[in-house]
């Protein structure tokens, strides 16, 4: 949430903001109610003033007629600031939804521009293969090899359904062991593992509601929400928590499957597992101090490029324009790698710097060392890295002629020394279990 008083000092610089992530800016209407709650708020100050002088004459009143026209002056009085009280209520509510419409504004070295096509790449890494044969699309691959079941994965959960099975249920796990080992024991975090299902708050104060709702599933009984990422229920465990500055920064990782209603595109997007409904992902959330969030969104960055490089997979780095940054986001930079088989870059992790944006609209703060009263925290997270799309480029990228898939050095222990993923066996009945 945006700060009021950024919005009273400084509302055309707000509103360039705001705009140029493409979404209207009620400036106007924020201050004009804004301006009108502060009158009200005064008034009833001076009411309650009033009537507190007052009942106090009462006290020392002895003259019973003057006495009772005294009482009545207070009582009329208290009526009035109950009512004027409401009024501020409901003011102060009229103004939160207006706030909460607000995106985050951007950092102001993010380049402005409409969406994607402003987007600049800022590096890259990694040679791109030159194949002696036409690769193949990871749906190809993994039919062939047997290791996604599109047909039952449709029939059990419907359109975008797939099953990984075997090497793809194995390569999954391993990446998943691995992404997480690495985060934990050489960039420092703490694993965590958050619930998948969430109150309507959390959501809220990530930046996910009320705008994205229809993104989004809600359980049809209870006030409860399936999560789009880990970083909502990460971002509010210290909801409403003042945090000693010795604690900073924190650093969360987790491993969750995510839940998302996304819009699915006619042609390329329809085949494979580039867009579902459900997929896996291994998250990265850091609670730092205001003057560290810049460095801590650098550091976020190259621990998410360190996965990619150690997977040997080549990406480019793209610094989002204002118009494809996310709704909560002063500045995300993406890392896309290179899909040979389906011949397009892919998003595999997205690295964000909310400042103090999602602390103010979760209450997320700090006592600062010497300092009486707390300040809000700046956040961050980042995909370390989102799945299936890193297994997608894992397929496309280490094809070989024959449709096998050389397993990438750095899983081949995660998989039992297994170096290739070759056609699974058929579907037959069970293995007995020897000395079962």
């Amino acid at each position: 949430m945006i700060d009021i008083q950024l919005i009273r000092d400084d509302p055309e610089r707000v509103r360039r903001g705001v705009e140029s992530k493409n979404v209207d800016a009620p400036i106007e209407r924020i201050l004009a109610r804004d301006t009108e709650r502060r009158d009200l708020v005064t008034r009833v100050d001076q009411l309650k003033a009033d009537r507190n002088f007052g009942s106090k004459l009462v006290g020392k009143t002895k003259d019973a007629d003057e006495r009772n026209r005294r009482i009545t002056e207070m009582r009329e009085l208290g009526d009035e600031i109950a009512r004027i009280d409401e009024d501020v209520r409901a003011l102060d509510a009229s103004l939160y939804d207006l706030l909460l419409g607000l995106p985050n504004l951007p950092d102001d070295d993010v380049p402005v521009g409409p969406d994607e096509s402003a987007n600049v790449v800022r590096g890259s890494w990694g040679v791109i293969p030159d194949f002696d044969f036409e690769p193949h699309p990871h749906w190809d691959l993994a039919e062939h090899l047997g290791i996604i079941d599109f047909e039952r994965g449709v029939k059990v959960a419907g359109a975008r359904g797939y099953v990984l099975r075997g090497d793809g249920a194995k390569l999954q796990r391993a990446l998943v062991q691995w992404m997480l080992d690495v985060h934990i024991y050489e960039h420092g975090y703490g694993e965590v593992a958050p619930p998948y299902l969430v109150l309507e708050e959390m959501l809220v104060g990530t930046g996910s509601l009320p705008k994205f709702a229809d993104t989004l599933y809600k359980d049809r009984f209870d006030d409860k929400w399936l999560i789009p990422t880990a970083e909502v229920p990460i971002t509010n465990l210290y909801r409403d928590e003042i945090l000693d500055e010795a604690m900073l920064p924190i650093y969360h990782v987790a491993h969750t499957p995510c839940f998302r209603r996304e819009q699915i595109s006619a042609g390329r997007d329809v085949r494979g597992i580039k867009r579902v409904y459900q997929f896996d992902k291994v998250e990265m959330v850091k609670f730092v101090r205001p003057d560290e969030s810049e460095a801590e969104l650098q550091r976020l960055l190259r621990e998410a490029l360190d996965i990619v490089e150690r997977l040997e997979l080549p990406y480019r780095i793209l610094d989002l324009s204002t118009g494809d940054m996310t709704f909560a986001s002063a500045h995300t930079y993406d890392i896309e790698t290179w899909a040979p088989g389906s011949g397009e870059w892919l998003e595999i992790s997205s690295c964000s710097n909310m400042r103090d944006f999602q602390a103010r609209r979760a209450n997320l703060r700090y006592r600062p060392e010497g300092v009486k009263r707390p300040q809000f925290l700046n956040t961050l997270n980042g995909s370390g890295l989102a799945l299936p799309r890193t297994i997608i480029a894992i397929l496309e990228m280490f094809q070989t002629a024959e449709r096998d898939i050389v397993v990438p050095e750095v899983l081949r222990s995660y998989m039992g020394g297994q170096e290739r993923i070759t056609v699974q066996p058929p579907i037959g009945p069970a293995r007995s279990i020897q000395g079962a």
